[in-house]
């Protein structure tokens, strides 16, 4: 099954097969798709909130951050938004051993690798990098438990620090559009891989 592009002059690459994900078959508007369509913590949550949301959220808070150089801060700010990208192969997979979460961590991985090719990445953040997107994914996650999942027990102890901001429920659509719209900003059109080089009025049709 396909389905057409905002643009509706080309079939979308849905992700598929995980086990032979590469590079050159990264559609990123499918993938914004599948993203937007995921709710997060497995639809446990009041209201609707879309792993592409979620991931747009985090790479604007990375992007608005003080002390980072501007290509450092572009760069995590991309690794934000696509750090959820194995989700979109693997979504239908639940490990039922060890030895099959192993093998979905090497699949979640070889994605990753490819994911970050496509959207232009050389390589995986360093240690410090690392550790501060982890933070900032789970001030994210502290709000979103705050507006989304439920109130905060009394009692619970200590917890992470919410973000500020005020996370709210947004449509697939429009939390597919948000994905790409950033995604754009940040990687530029990289979302039809498999499109003629003479061919550019499906990216140029998105972008308007």
């Amino acid at each position: 099954m396909t389905r057409k592009s905002s643009g509706g002059d080309r079939p979308l690459n849905w992700p598929d097969d995980p086990e032979t994900v590469t590079a050159a078959g990264i559609d990123f508007t499918a993938l914004a798709h599948v993203l937007a369509n995921t709710c997060r913590r497995g639809g446990c949550t009041r209201l609707y909130h879309s792993v592409a949301a979620h991931a747009v959220i985090v790479s604007e808070e990375i992007a608005a951050l003080d002390g980072l150089g501007e290509e450092d801060r572009r760069t995590l700010a991309l690794h934000a938004l696509i750090a959820n990208a194995p989700s979109a192969w693997l979504r239908a997979r639940v490990p039922d051993s060890q030895r099959a979460a192993d093998r979905a961590g090497k699949l979640a991985t070889g994605i990753e690798t490819a994911v970050r090719e496509a959207a232009g990445l050389d390589a995986v953040l360093d240690e410090e990098q690392a550790e501060l997107l982890r933070f900032v994914t789970r001030m994210a996650a502290a709000a979103e438990r705050r507006d989304i999942v439920e109130d905060a027990p009394a009692g619970a102890g200590v917890v992470f620090p919410p973000l500020k901001r005020r996370i709210r429920s947004v449509p697939p659509d429009k939390a597919a559009e948000a994905w790409l719209a950033r995604f754009r900003a940040l990687a530029g059109d990289r979302d039809s891989p498999r499109r003629e080089s003479g061919d550019t009025g499906a990216a140029d049709a998105a972008a308007s």
